[in-house]
């Protein structure tokens, strides 16, 4: 039988400049980089914010349901936020946490978290600069999630003054439920709320998102997401 001719051998790569690492980052910017401990002691961390005009106190969330205050370089002993009955998966749990614009004014905060009815909460609180009320929540959405994993679960207002969320597909593998491409499902999406109207509605800004796990807004507006 015929066979296909031989194929050429791709050409080497070219060397890598003498004052470069692998990765091609210069030596003179690897030498400025060291890794430092900020704190320990954390329970699945997943996200560090701050709130506005407080650039200096981190809100750590951990997964498992609290929120932790660093401040000064110090673990603040009372969390900010502790809430139970969360599902355990290892995607679920307490994952998102956003500070209102006008924090310092309202007092407004918002978490995404599963909880133990295989679904995502999106929940509005009243809170200072060191406690959430409980009995303050309102929730603004919920979200049947059919399996554990790909619940996405980032929250980042945007220049828009809106909030922003990432829903995964619903997990398993490749979409069984095909939300990605159905334009009526909420989950596989990048959704917006206008949380500062009346009854603030989810609003489908982006489709076919596999599992949106932590974006950002640039300054000049362009959403990179992970």
């Amino acid at each position: 039988a015929d066979r296909p001719a031989p194929v050429a051998p791709a050409d080497p790569p070219a060397a890598r400049p003498a004052n470069a690492k692998l990765g091609g980052v210069p030596t003179e910017v690897v030498s400025k980089v060291a890794l430092r401990e900020v704190v320990h002691g954390l329970e699945r961390p997943v996200l560090v914010v701050t709130a506005p005009g407080a650039p200096h106190r981190l809100y750590i969330v951990e997964q498992r349901g609290r929120i932790r205050i660093l401040e000064d370089g110090k673990l603040r002993a009372d969390p900010f936020f502790t809430i139970g009955e969360l599902s355990d998966g290892n995607e679920e749990g307490l994952l998102g946490l956003a500070f209102h614009p006008k924090f310092a004014e309202n007092g407004r905060i918002f978490v995404n978290y599963t909880s133990r009815d295989r679904a995502t909460h999106i929940v509005e609180y009243r809170a200072t600069a060191d406690k959430v009320d409980p009995k303050s929540a309102r929730e603004l959405v919920r979200i049947e999630q059919p399996y554990s994993n790909h619940n996405g679960g980032n929250l980042v207002f945007g220049p828009d003054g809106k909030l922003y969320t990432g829903m995964g597909d619903g997990g398993k593998a490749n979409d069984p439920h095909r939300n990605g491409q159905n334009p009526k499902a909420l989950l596989a999406k990048i959704l917006r709320f206008d949380v500062d109207a009346a009854e603030p509605r989810p609003e489908i800004v982006h489709c076919g998102m596999r599992n949106p796990w932590r974006f950002s807004f640039d300054r000049d507006g362009t959403l990179y997401i992970g």
